[in-house]
């Protein structure tokens, strides 16, 4: 883990690339040492149906929701936090100046009793890195 979760309204699709918003918080992820390379996800989801504040619809949003495995103190997930929403901000700095966005963040923790999980990505990593 970590997986990000980033929800955005629809007219946000020609104001904001959300497949480099989507890199942008992967590369950012990438360079925290408290998040392990297999386990970052970052996917995008669009809401066609939303109301915002006075219902313009020029408003626009973008919640980004971080799910990480229980465990890490809070200080160290104070800076990740931090870290994704400076990297999040300034990647659509070109947008907030011209449009009416609201931009927010919140990392959750999720109890590893109650959360398993399986996959081979590690394996492949592993496999790629041997082979270069």
């Amino acid at each position: 883990m970590p997986h990000f979760h980033v929800e955005y309204s629809g007219n946000l699709d020609d104001r904001v690339d959300m497949g480099g918003l989507c890199e942008c918080i992967r590369a950012t992820a990438v360079e925290i040492d408290t998040f392990p390379l297999p386990g970052i996800r970052v996917r995008a989801i669009r809401a066609d149906h939303y109301a915002i504040a006075d219902g313009n619809p020029d408003h626009g949003f973008i919640d980004i929701s971080i799910r990480l495995r229980g465990g890490r103190p809070d200080d160290v997930k104070h800076d990740a936090t931090q870290r994704i929403f400076a990297a999040v901000n300034a990647y659509l700095a070109p947008a907030l100046s011209q449009y009416s966005i609201a931009l927010s963040l919140e990392m959750r923790d999720i109890d590893p009793d109650l959360s398993p999980k399986t996959g081979t990505i590690r394996e492949h990593l592993s496999a790629t890195t041997q082979e270069t």
